[in-house]
């Protein structure tokens, strides 16, 4: 047998994970923000791959203090922006990269009070809940914008029901009429282009209102499957909001399984649950514009 011909297939390299925590000092007033920022870049990469030659690669590290030295010259603002600009800077000053994505996850801080009032410069962590996007841009203009959200645990203690699906020899699970249904939300929403320059999107508001739709779908919602409660969710999101183009969501099934208390003489009217981490159902689903095209420049 000939040996396999081999040829070098799709890649990208870029640094991974920058943290960068920016003081913004108004007088005795502070806001920070708290950034995990991860970048790759793709194009005329060929030659280090297949002979070592590195005349063509602009090291990690730089791209690390690029993340630095803008947060510092621009401010770091809201993230789609912020990411977008780093994106637009390594296409356009590296003349072997053709496109470059930018991921970039937010933590929150809330102000402290102290007597009653806001205090100037002391913050606590919030929950969980991550603020991400994710952007792309590249050398012939096209560019990608996506907002999103992980880690955002949301619950209806009713309201929710599990019957009628199929049954084989391995099926044990009761069908149910009254559930718990609780899931940690990640969604990712892309933005359509839009005539709006990116430096003048309202993106906060933007990600505040899809967040509320996202919540009050999954409240308002009598569900009788979590896709349902899924589509749903993004429906909500694409019909409410004209900047969106279509909403991919991921809802693990946090189960919320009820006690047995007949052993201690109790009757258990769905009031004790025992709340179960693992094994758990995915739902993944995407929701989308009709007549939207996919983004060719998906990370």
């Amino acid at each position: 047998m000939p040996p396999a011909e081999v040829v070098l297939g799709e890649n990208r390299y870029g640094k991974a994970e920058v943290r960068i925590v920016a003081v913004s000092r108004d007088g005795d007033r502070h806001e920070i923000k708290d950034l995990n920022v991860s970048i790759a870049l793709a194009g005329d990469f060929d030659a280090t791959h297949l002979t070592g030659a590195n005349a063509d690669v602009l090291p990690t590290d730089t791209q690390k203090n690029t993340v630095y030295a803008s947060a510092k010259e621009h401010g770091v603002g809201e993230i789609e922006a912020f990411g977008l600009r780093l994106a637009r800077h390594f296409v356009d000053s590296h003349g072997p990269t053709r496109r470059c994505w930018v991921r970039l996850e937010e933590y929150g801080w809330d102000r402290m009070r102290v007597g009653g009032e806001p205090a100037p410069h002391s913050f606590a962590r919030t929950g969980p809940e991550t603020r991400v996007a994710e952007v792309a841009a590249a050398q012939e203009g096209d560019e990608l914008v996506v907002s999103g959200i992980s880690g955002l645990v949301v619950l209806n203690s009713t309201g929710s029901e599990f019957h009628g699906f199929h049954q084989d020899r391995y099926t044990t699970l009761p069908e149910t009429r009254d559930r718990i249904l609780a899931t940690e939300v990640s969604a990712r929403w892309r933005h359509l282009p839009g005539d709006q320059p990116v430096d003048q999107r309202d993106w906060r508001t933007s990600f505040d209102e899809t967040r509320r739709h996202l919540l009050e779908a999954f409240a308002d919602t009598y569900s009788l499957s979590l896709q349902q409660t899924l589509y749903a969710m993004g429906e909500r999101v694409v019909r409410e909001r004209d900047e969106i183009a279509e909403v991919r969501l991921a809802l693990p099934n946090r189960h919320h399984l009820l006690v047995d208390l007949a052993p201690f003489g109790l009757a258990n009217e769905n009031e004790v649950f025992y709340a179960s981490d693992r094994p758990y159902g995915l739902i993944e689903g995407t929701v989308r514009r009709a007549g939207v095209a996919e983004s060719a420049l998906a990370w």
